[in-house]
């Protein structure tokens, strides 16, 4: 007996590969839910009009506490488009979250004292509702998860590959 596949647009699913289809159903499902989560933390944390890119240029600024220039938070991020990036930085510098040093033709960001009690609280929040949550789940393989996390790394890079690929189609 055959399974059905869950997947967003059956006209997408190819023979050859159609376990890509349930993968970009579960990638949607995920995003969008993972993307809502960002959002209604950030907004326990005390800035409720925050969408999620903001929120992930936030605590990328803050991670380890290195000062970063705005290319730097656009790749680590996968975001080509600076413009998104850099709306980001103004929303975060006008909140008081980050400040801006610039040094020769470039601007480098890091967390205000206040930018990183907010990336403390969302931490709090966190622990309290998803990671409790997910403990509550039972015994699960902790390095299950990071080999799914190392797949989707590898998987997302096939997506880069071929929309590099689909420019010159």
């Amino acid at each position: 007996m055959t399974r059905e596949r869950i997947v967003s647009s059956e006209h997408l699913v190819s023979e050859q590969a159609a376990e890509l289809s349930e993968y970009e159903y579960g990638l949607i499902v995920a995003g969008n839910a993972f993307n809502r989560w960002m959002v209604r933390c950030m907004a326990v944390a005390g800035y409720p009009d925050f969408n999620s890119t903001d929120v992930l240029v936030l605590h990328t600024v803050n991670h380890r506490g290195r000062d970063k220039r705005l290319t730097d938070i656009g790749f680590t991020l996968n975001i080509d488009d600076a413009h998104i990036v850099n709306y980001a930085l103004k929303k975060l510098l006008k909140a008081g979250l980050v400040e801006a040093e610039k040094r020769g033709k470039e601007r480098f960001y890091r967390t205000t004292e206040r930018g990183s009690e907010v990336c403390q609280r969302y931490r709090e929040v966190r622990d309290a509702c998803l990671v409790d949550a997910f403990s509550a789940m039972g015994p699960v393989e902790k390095g299950a998860v990071s080999d799914a996390a190392q797949r989707l790394r590898a998987l997302s890079g096939l997506y880069d590959q071929a929309a590099r690929a689909a420019t010159s189609y």
